[in-house]
């Protein structure tokens, strides 16, 4: 009735699934949902980690108080303070007055300012490593700052030997059927779970490295994190992509294509690049509208793909106001390691193509292939060729780093 499930004997998964939110953190799609995972540990001592967002939060009380079988909860660990983890705090506080909340001194901080009544005495400060009995399972901690908030931590069951990873490992998308890495779709998980990475954390590579170093050497049994699948078959697989993520490291060979056309001229042109890299032998060749397709997916696709190629009409004496952002976001984030190609139209003074070139001048981790190709109106058979050969450009330049 309550759709809890046991991660390990004393562990249980009391997430709820949110179907009816449009966009996380208000403007990110969730046209498959998301959860909000939250796990209890029945011992001597009850223990919640990570609560949920309030105005999800009936079905999780519910949750919680079956799986506490008519005991009282004794603590939660606030790994993040992020409002969808810790807005039903206030709620628990209520239902469980003696309730103590684990968390670190910006923990502390950050809740206060979320809540000027928050009862200080309530709280109980941890410092990295600390060890705290719960009975049967002993907690430690690890602060993971900015992945993706200064007070980010994660928690480790020396126990069952579970990492709750908060936000690190996270997705979007709602639990449909199973919970674990082993009963679903791995493919359509591994591609939120990299949208949620790129457009969240993404930014925030160092840091996520200094955490990926603090877990190396760890006995990892089970990742549970507070969005998406938890993962207990492949954690090994998981753990690489979060490194390849971190360092903007390419997964595979093939080529994001973006464009933003007014008028179909710029479109044209990213046809033809698309349709000759496939004749090339470029088997991974994806093109977006930017005028369409939300940014966060074709930024979850530019991470996943070495070769990428931006072109843009000229508006205004600048570039398209649909690239604009995409290319301030990729700036942002620092993009490196993939090759570039540049395309573009205009009329008399241009400035889409010359805004793209700004950019990649930017960015010294990408290198640009070939020489920027901007058209004078519609592509003349000429423009073509020129197009033709910057398409090939980018395919020999993949077809070489293949190994056998």
């Amino acid at each position: 009735m309550y759709c809890c499930t046991k991660v390990t004997e004393d562990v249980i998964w009391i997430g709820i699934n949110d179907r009816k939110t449009e966009r996380f953190e208000n403007y990110l799609p969730l046209d498959n949902g998301v959860t909000y995972n939250s796990y209890l540990i029945y011992d001597e001592k009850t223990c919640a980690i990570d609560a949920v967002e309030a105005g999800q939060s009936g079905s999780f009380y519910a949750k919680l108080e079956n799986s506490l079988r008519e005991r009282e909860l004794d603590y939660l660990v606030v790994n993040h303070v992020e409002p969808d983890h810790s807005g039903a705090i206030k709620e628990l506080f209520r239902i469980y007055p003696n309730l103590k909340i684990i968390g670190n001194m910006k923990t502390l901080d950050m809740l206060k300012a979320f809540d000027e009544n928050f009862p200080v005495d309530a709280f109980i400060t941890i410092k990295e490593k600390d060890v705290f009995d719960l009975g049967k399972h002993k907690l430690t901690f690890y602060t993971m700052p900015m992945v993706h908030w200064p007070e980010s931590m994660c928690t480790y069951d020396m126990t069952d030997k579970i990492l709750f990873s908060n936000d690190a490992f996270g997705s979007f998308g709602a639990l449909d059927g199973g919970i674990f890495d082993d009963e679903v779709n791995h493919e359509f998980y591994e591609d939120e779970m990299r949208r949620y990475y790129s457009n969240i954390v993404g930014k925030y590579g160092s840091s996520v490295n200094a955490i990926m170093k603090k877990l190396a050497g760890m006995d990892i049994q089970y990742i549970c994190p507070s969005h998406g699948i938890l993962w207990r078959s492949d954690i090994h697989k998981i753990l690489n992509l979060y490194q390849k993520w971190a360092n903007l490291e390419p997964e595979k060979e093939g080529v994001v294509i973006v464009y933003g056309s007014m008028y179909g001229h710029t479109a044209q042109m990213a046809e033809i690049l698309g349709r000759e890299l496939g004749n090339r032998g470029i088997h991974d060749v994806i093109i977006y509208d930017s005028s369409r397709t939300d940014h966060s997916y074709i930024i979850s696709k530019i991470w996943k793909y070495k070769g990428l190629m931006i072109g843009s009409c000229a508006h205004n004496n600048a570039v398209y106001p649909k690239i604009e952002p995409l290319l301030h976001k990729l700036e942002n984030y620092g993009l490196k390691n993939r090759y570039l190609g540049i395309f573009g139209t205009m009329m008399w003074s241009g400035g889409g193509v010359r805004g793209i070139s700004e950019f990649a001048s930017k960015l010294k981790g990408l290198e640009v292939i070939g020489e920027p190709i901007e058209v004078k109106g519609k592509a003349t058979s000429l423009d073509i060729d020129q197009l033709q050969y910057l398409a090939s450009q980018m395919a020999d330049k993949l077809i070489g780093e293949r190994t056998e």
